[in-house]
């Protein structure tokens, strides 16, 4: 799970020059989330994605624009579903 606080005033530069669709549509191709929830991390703009990678080495290329272009604060939370759990679970009695 990512959850994302964007930097305000460049956000405002990325809306003003109309670019914010090109670079969340790049976030998005990229990461392919199940589910994607826009909403506001600390009073600013801000997003939550469920991502399920096949490598964490795919973190890198994917946060890194959250960084040089969004100037975000990037939380990176491990997470599973229900039947991951099961067999997390199981792992511990074999």
């Amino acid at each position: 799970m990512i959850v994302a606080e964007v930097d305000t005033e460049k956000s405002n530069e990325l809306i003003t020059a109309g670019r914010m669709p090109e670079v969340m549509g790049r976030l998005l191709e990229t990461l392919k989330p199940e589910a994607a929830y826009f909403h506001s991390v600390g009073g600013r703009r801000g997003f939550t994605l469920v991502a399920d990678l096949d490598q964490e080495s795919a973190l890198v290329p994917a946060i890194e624009p959250l960084w040089l272009e969004l100037g975000a604060t990037v939380t990176v939370t491990p997470c599973m579903n229900a039947e991951e759990l099961r067999a997390g679970i199981d792992r511990l009695t074999s």
